[in-house]
């Protein structure tokens, strides 16, 4: 099994989510979903919800349900686009922006810590690697109906 991808990447993340749960999922009540939209959100102004459904491989339909979440706990607003009515831009609260400072400080102390056995030189190229694997990641728009409901 040690020469199969698939395994090894859930072997690697048996610990990454027990860190990621004790640092931010548990103390922040923040799903890795929900870090990674607030992430995107920060570092994108004015980024749609199409934008992000795409960028996260979401369904749009359980995206918006993500995203009513975060809503409500007044982390995140949706503005309809003024060049594109049917657009809407999703923006951080000041509430928002604060738990994405500190979910983003608590992730970076937990990577320091995942990743603290491997030399910076082996932390470059295990980022190069997996986003190199990353690049075989098909678009929503070319997968079957079938292979999406399998998701």
């Amino acid at each position: 099994m040690q020469h199969l991808l698939g395994y090894n990447l859930a072997q690697a993340c048996i610990p990454s989510f027990a860190i990621y749960e004790e640092a931010i999922g548990g103390p922040l009540q923040l799903r890795q979903v929900e870090f990674t939209i607030l992430v995107l959100v920060s570092s994108n102004e004015n980024v749609t919800q199409k934008s992000l459904s795409l960028a996260l491989d979401i369904a749009a339909p359980n995206l918006t349900v993500i995203l009513d979440r975060l809503d409500r706990r007044g982390l995140v607003r949706r503005v309809r686009s003024e060049t594109d009515r049917r657009a809407q831009h999703v923006q951080l609260t000041a509430k928002g922006r604060t738990l994405t400072r500190k979910a983003t400080q608590a992730a970076e102390q937990m990577e320091d810590a995942l990743l603290g056995q491997l030399s910076r030189a082996e932390q470059a190229m295990l980022f190069e690697l997996l986003q190199k694997v990353a690049t075989f990641r098909k678009p929503r728009s070319t997968r079957s109906a079938r292979e999406d409901t399998a998701a």
